[in-house]
Order: structure tokens, then sequence, then C-alpha cells
């Protein structure tokens, strides 16, 4: 027998039992459409930088000023740093949780800029990075940081020093250059003597990679599993989500033509920062 849903006298309003389940269902759907806003997922954006100076020598250094600045915009615009494994957790976990605006700083290489002109602001602002590099240039090329430098970026607690390849050879000439077997080979060597060299030299744990040039496919992301690599880095200038896959990461790749007006667009934000609305009652 079904119920049958009278008015009150004069057909103009509601019974109140109806009333009351009316009000917690409109309270369920209200509650669960903040729940959803608040289990909106953040985009990382992951930055990889190369060198810096004082002045913009080539088209991969970032002068210190132009760096300041960014941070500059990140502060105003309430990003916050994080390191790169708490991404990478945050990917493998689903009840892992990032702020609503994460960034996440690398570079590449290994050039003593990092250790000359990069630790100052680390040690000042208290942030992690996670270097990316190719051990046959430590200590060997003029332009390279030595051993001892890494390892002292790395007992700042700050630095995290993880592998570009051995050489930073370009795959798709290699690839080209060699028959099929012998390009496996290539690769795998170019990512074991990394990992060992660098866990050897500074005693890291070596299991992330950044793709030399940004070159990868579906073959390469096999053979750096096969060698124990669960993370990789390119240059896809995106921000990542929950849906990246972790052995081909996105990053934007900075050069000094990001200043503060550029660099706000590039993150998606206004050129200011809004201007925050005072409180009821308090003074302007």
């Amino acid at each position: 027998m079904g119920v049958k849903l009278g008015l009150h006298r004069h057909g103009s309003a509601a019974p109140r039992w109806l009333m009351g389940v009316m009000l917690v269902c409109i309270g369920t759907l209200a509650w669960g459409a903040d729940s959803a806003v608040l289990r909106v997922e953040p985009r990382v954006t992951i930055l990889v930088y190369h060198r810096f100076s004082d002045s913009a020598d080539d088209s991969m250094t970032v002068r210190l000023i132009t760096f300041e600045s960014q941070l500059r915009v990140l502060r105003e615009h309430g990003y916050q740093i994080v390191p790169l494994r708490e991404v990478v957790n945050w990917l493998r976990d689903p009840d892992a949780t990032l702020p609503p605006k994460p960034v996440v700083i690398t570079v590449d290489d290994g050039h003593r800029s990092v250790y000359e002109k990069l630790l100052p602001v680390l040690l000042r602002e208290r942030f992690m990075v996670t270097l990316f590099i190719y051990p046959s240039a430590i200590s060997n090329a003029s332009y390279a940081m030595t051993w001892e430098q890494l390892r002292a970026l790395r007992q700042t607690g700050l630095v995290d020093i993880q592998s570009h390849t051995f050489w930073h050879p370009n795959f798709k000439v290699e690839r080209r250059q060699r028959t099929p077997a012998d390009f496996q080979q290539f690769v795998r060597t170019q990512l074991s003597k990394s990992r060992q060299r660098l866990e050897s030299q500074t005693g890291a744990q070596v299991d992330m990679l950044a793709w030399p040039f940004g070159i990868y496919d579906d073959e390469l992301i096999s053979l750096a599993a096969d060698e124990g690599y669960t993370v990789g880095l390119t240059l896809d200038a995106r921000k990542a989500d929950r849906h990246a896959r972790l052995l081909a990461l996105p990053r934007f790749l900075m050069t000094d033509a990001y200043g503060a007006k550029a660099f706000a667009h590039l993150l998606g934000e206004p050129e200011t920062p809004p201007v925050p609305v005072p409180a009821t009652g308090s003074t302007p």
C-alpha cells in the first residue's frame, strides 16, 4: 500500500515531517558537494633547471635574479615547493595528499653553479631539490661539480641525487647507429653504470632517472624498469596529475626568458596576485 502525501489546510504548506526529510536531503547533498570540492586533486608543476649565473651566459642558464623572481611568484600565488619523492608517493598511494599548489624543483647535469649559486639560496629558503647527474662529468669536466661537492650538497638534507644516465647520450642517435641488441645493451650500461657510480660515491639510493634530452619511448621505459628505475622525468611541458606515468613524468624546462610575468603565465596565474580583501570590521 502506498503512502499518500497530503497537504495542510488551504493546500499551501507541506507537512512538518516532509519538511524535515527535505532538509535532511538538502543537507546531505550540500555536504556531498562540499566533500567533492575538498577532494579535488592538485596538479603538480615540475620545473627543471640546468645552470645558474649572474648573467645569461647561454640558453640553458638562468640568472639568479630571474630565479629569485620565480620564487617570489610562487610565494605570492600560494605555491609550496615539495620534494619529488613526496609527489612520487602521492602518485603511488591513493590515500596520500599534497598541498593545493605543489611545485617540484629539479636540476639536470651537475654543473658547478649548482654548488656555487643555487646552494646559498637553498640554505636560505630551506626547500628540497632533486639533482639528476651524469657521473662521467663529475670531478672530470671543468664545468661540473666534484664528488666532494655533491656529497656536501647531499649532507645538507635538501638535495636528492639521482641519475641522468652515465654520459648523457642521445638515444635517438644511438639507436640509428646500433643493432637492436647492441642498442639495448648500450642503454642498460648507461643506466646501471650511472646508478652504481652515484650510489658508491654519494651514498644516495638511486631509483629515479631524467631522460637525456627528454627522449623516451616504451622500449626505453621497459629497459629502465628492468634496471631498477621506478621514476623517469621527461621534458613534456605540462603539469602532472594522478594519471601521470611514473617513468614519464612531465617537466617544464626553465630558461632565463621566464621572468615573473612569463613564469606566472606558465603556471596559469594572473600577472599580479589578487589583492587580499580585509576581514569584516578590520581596519583597511
